[in-house]
């Protein structure tokens, strides 16, 4: 049996991007029982990691959490990578998108 245990949520969501990821799963066809997943990638290196995300069903060795009734999605594993980071997201004169900000772990 696998007891699941609640963590604190890692990733913050501002009001501009839980607005814009609300409008994606309304207008893009977004099967209901996908949430957003939360990639960190390349986590190890000097200029620390870079985030994506995208939409996708919940896999063995995910954590889950919900922020305004939407599912968020990230490996248990990527945790450290997440914890402190800040998903936004800007308008600008020529570019909009998704803006990821991290702040630094207190140790």
């Amino acid at each position: 049996m696998t007891t699941h245990k609640m963590t604190p949520n890692p990733i913050q969501i501002s009001k501009k991007a839980i607005q814009e990821i609300k409008e994606m799963i309304a207008n893009k066809n977004i099967p209901q029982n996908y949430g957003l997943r939360v990639l960190a990638e390349g986590g190890g290196g000097c200029g620390g990691a870079k985030y994506r995300l995208g939409f996708d069903q919940i896999k063995q060795g995910d954590s889950t959490f919900e922020i305004e009734k939407i599912t968020i999605i990230y490996e248990k594993k990527q945790f450290i990578f997440l914890l402190g980071l800040e998903i936004d997201f800007e308008e600008r004169e020529n570019e909009q998108g998704f803006v990821f900000k991290t702040s630094p772990i207190d140790s």
